[in-house]
């Protein structure tokens, strides 16, 4: 019963039904509580739909239940990266590479982790190579390096490196540093013997797959070197992994070709290429993006779009690197762009890019995500605009308006905006409603967008004067009001709202206002970004103590417009009083 309903949950994964999956595993999870691969599956899930808290509990129990399997690790620095607290997701990444420390997927975590955790600064080459309990089993473990752990300087010399990694430079000049770098960074580094030296002789180092590395240097204290130690036969290879071996090296070499055959816009051999590395290689599901890509390029976007299906599947058994996998989506999406002719074609491009966005959070991917968006957003706009429709549904707001039914008339305005988004005066008159209903704040963006789009639509000004003076914000609605009047010189309710904006700062000015009302006043006005800029400017701080303590300084600061025009601004707010 529980694998049935983790199939049902892997299957609603793959399709991007994350709501579903978590169902299902929650399902499983209840037959089977201690089985850690259930819990692990929801936390991807819960990752996936951005549910990062829910995530970081599934992928806690998961290394609860198997502290020794690396992908819990990986589920549990995913999830830490998605609440933003990067050094716990460092330590998660590290903890899974203790006990896999090939595993390329916690390689990518912890290096994104730790350029978030950085602010995106480059870490040191150096810094972590020799850090780590494995540092030491790979000294001990490699012919090469064996030797020098009975030697008291080099020990002495490691542990120096642990403790300051930048004090490697000291010790460049000693050849068993080589071949440690060599060692830690897994490749081969050869430096030539004493002997060699004295001959003239460096012979480069056979790979250590075909040729088992010299033993480590011999006791140099007997004055008689024993008989030589007879070499090793090279390790026999078994036939089947000399031919899984030579299979991918053909692989990569089909791929360079494709690779070639792409630049050159030569789309028929670089598929042949890519073909042939598929079927000498299905562990690298970069042969089929590859060859997605050039199917996207033919036009061929059903061919593309399995081909994206395909590497997802494969990616997901190899446990592929998550960069690897969102790159398949993401080209997956742009076939869907591709074939989208209508708003509704686009919706699973727009899902599609989400969900690569979800195994790894790629720039280009975001942008065409965004891109993809934008013109579904405006072909569904194309498609719903009807200007006739629009004065319809805006004549239907008015008649509600007049019965004094709000809720109504922002309804009918709303579908009118729908219908011809550059309506001034659905804007305008949803704004009168939402004021009406006391919402102020929405009134005020239909206010500025009406005056975005007609910058002289008088009425405009008179409605966001409105909502500013309920909103006490006399300063900033005498404001608006003189803005109006400046396209209508003789406009009444600009005068109006201007009289009653300095009514109401003078009587502040005059504290005839209650105590409570200033209060309320000052700390609507600290609020604002402007306000704050004043106060936190050292020059209005002073100008501000001398009004108080010197009156011949203050009379000079009055003769500066500048200054004038931001004390102005402080006593209309009521932070500053005049008396």
């Amino acid at each position: 019963m529980a694998d049935e309903a983790k199939a049902r949950g892997n299957a609603a994964f793959s399709a991007g039904n994350f709501e579903e999956a978590i169902k299902h595993f929650s399902d499983a999870v209840a037959l089977a509580g201690t089985n850690h691969v259930l819990y692990s599956n929801r936390s991807a899930c819960y990752a996936s739909l951005h549910k990062y808290q829910e995530a970081l509990e599934d992928a806690k129990k998961t290394v609860e239940l198997k502290p020794d399997w690396p992908k819990g690790y990986s589920r549990l620095g995913a999830a830490y990266v998605g609440l933003k607290k990067f050094p716990d997701a460092v330590s998660a990444y590290k903890k899974g590479l203790e006990y896999d420390p090939s595993n390329e997927a916690l390689k990518s975590g912890l290096a994104d982790a730790q350029e978030s955790m950085s602010g995106g600064g480059q870490p040191s080459p150096f810094g972590n190579l020799f850090q780590g309990p494995d540092v030491w089993a790979k000294l001990q473990q490699d012919p090469r390096t064996k030797g020098f752990l009975a030697q008291p300087d080099f020990l002495k010399m490691m542990q120096d490196l642990q403790r300051n990694p930048n004090a490697l430079n000291l010790y460049m000049n000693d050849p068993r540093m080589m071949q440690v770098l060599g060692v830690l960074l897994g490749v081969n580094i050869h430096t030539p013997s004493k002997e060699e030296m004295e001959k003239g002789v460096f012979e480069e180092e056979q790979e250590a797959s075909s040729q088992p590395s010299e033993t480590s240097r011999r006791e140099t204290s007997k004055p008689a070197a024993p008989a030589p130690e007879p070499v090793p036969e090279p390790m026999e290879i078994p036939d089947e992994d000399r031919e899984k071996k030579e299979k991918k090296a053909a692989a990569i070499k089909a791929k360079e070709a494709g690779n070639e055959a792409y630049k050159k816009k030569d789309f028929e051999a670089a598929l042949a290429n890519y073909s042939k590395a598929i079927e000498l290689d299905d562990e690298d599901i970069s042969y089929l993006t590859n060859r997605a890509a050039v199917y996207l390029e033919m036009g061929k976007y059903e061919e593309c779009i399995k081909d994206c299906d395909q590497a997802v599947e494969r990616g997901r058994e190899l446990h592929s690197d998550y960069k690897m996998v969102a790159k398949a989506l993401t080209r997956k999406g742009s076939a869907y762009v591709k074939l989208a002719k209508c708003a509704k074609d686009y919706e699973p491009a727009i899902e599609i890019f989400n969900k690569a966005l979800t195994e790894h959070r790629n720039p280009d991917t975001l942008k065409k995500l965004n891109d993809a968006e934008k013109v579904k957003k405006e072909l569904e706009q194309k498609e719903y605009f009807d200007p006739k429709i629009a004065d319809e549904e805006r004549e239907k707001g008015n008649d509600y308006f007049k019965e004094q039914k709000y809720p109504e008339a922002v309804k009918h305005y709303s579908e009118a905006l729908r219908r011809n988004p550059n309506d001034v005066k659905a804007y305008s008159n949803r704004a009168a409603s939402y004021t009406k209903l006391g919402a102020f704040p929405e009134g005020l963006k239909d206010a500025n967008k009406c005056l975005e789009i007609d910058p002289s639509f008088i009425k405009g000004y008179s409605r966001k004067g409105a909502i500013q003076f309920f909103m006490k914000e006399y300063d900033k609605a005498l404001e608006t009001y003189q803005t109006g009047l400046k396209y209508d010189e003789h406009n009444q309710e600009m005068m109006d709202g201007i009289q009653r904006c300095v009514e109401q700062i003078n009587k502040t000015n005059r504290g005839d206002i209650s105590a409570e009302e200033l209060k309320e006043r000052q700390a609507k006005a600290m609020q604002d970004p402007e306000i704050q800029g004043i106060l936190s400017d050292p020059v209005m701080r002073q100008v501000l103590i001398d009004f108080q303590e010197s009156p011949k300084s203050a009379q000079d600061h009055m003769k500066n417009p500048m200054i004038m025009a931001k004390i102005q601004k402080l006593v209309a707010a009521g932070i500053v009083q005049v008396r």
